[in-house]
């Protein structure tokens, strides 16, 4: 099987958009974490969803409106994967998230959404 589009592109992207605007300055979330807190749209099935969603999330950071904070998105390895990547970097850095060796630790910079009230602790993550 291979990537599908969304459904309703614009709907999925307006959600992304909305998630993405609640990640607080300092803090960065990643692709998949986005895509597992959203809802599987009508019309796709599981396998297509999982299959996708991070893609998706990533097309819709793509054509983000400038009041979107896209450089908070990154990858599951904690890395930038946008193409301006030294924009992307710098944005993090004027906020307080450091890279070491091109890469976020995402132990201490990671949120995983509204509903997350403290970081886990290292312990929680196994």
């Amino acid at each position: 099987m291979s990537y599908v589009p969304p459904p309703n592109k614009q709907h999925y992207y307006k959600q992304v958009w909305a998630w993405v605007r609640q990640i607080p300055r300092g803090r960065v979330a990643t692709y998949g974490c986005i895509s597992k807190a959203l809802p599987k749209p009508d019309g796709v099935s599981e396998e297509e969803f999982n299959l996708s969603a991070s893609r998706w999330v990533g097309l819709a950071m793509a054509a983000s409106a400038d009041d979107v904070p896209w450089h908070r998105v990154v990858n599951s390895q904690g890395k930038i994967s946008h193409p301006d990547a030294g924009k992307q970097k710098k944005r993090l850095e004027d906020e307080g998230v450091y890279l070491a060796k091109n890469k976020i630790n995402l132990v201490e910079y990671e949120w995983l959404g509204p509903e997350q009230t403290e970081l886990p602790t290292q312990g929680q993550l196994f």
